[in-house]
């Protein structure tokens, strides 16, 4: 009975991860490879940023979203600050430092920053 239980355990191991980590992997790397051939700020934002804050919004957590008034109370109102957080992430966001070039952050930076002036419009 022990041994079907360790046997059980492992399986159920495998297939997470499985299911679970390489596929993510995969993606990384593949968004990797897709984000060295873009130069559009838009399309970053389209490609790594938008499934989280969707015209400036943020669908895990509301009060941290790229509208301005958000952007100024979190003191992430200037294209460096933004940049960083781009980088380094911060809490439930990823670090994008590893997918991104310098060039690219600071553009896509810079096109968040210009969008919540605009009001994402």
């Amino acid at each position: 009975m022990r041994k079907l239980s360790i046997f059980t355990v492992t399986l159920i191991t495998i297939i997470a991860f499985n299911l679970f980590y390489i596929p993510r992997a995969i993606a990384q790397i593949n968004l990797t490879q897709i984000n060295q051939n873009i130069h559009e700020p838009s399309k970053l934002f389209e490609i790594n940023c938008a499934g989280c804050h969707l015209n400036g919004g943020n669908i895990i957590r509301r009060g941290k979203n790229l509208k301005l008034k958000a952007l100024q109370k979190n003191s992430y109102d200037t294209p460096e600050s933004i940049a960083t957080i781009i980088t380094n992430g911060k809490n439930n966001m990823s670090a994008y430092g590893d997918r991104l070039s310098k060039q690219q952050i600071n553009d896509l930076s810079n096109y968040i920053l210009n969008q919540a002036k605009n009001n994402w419009k």
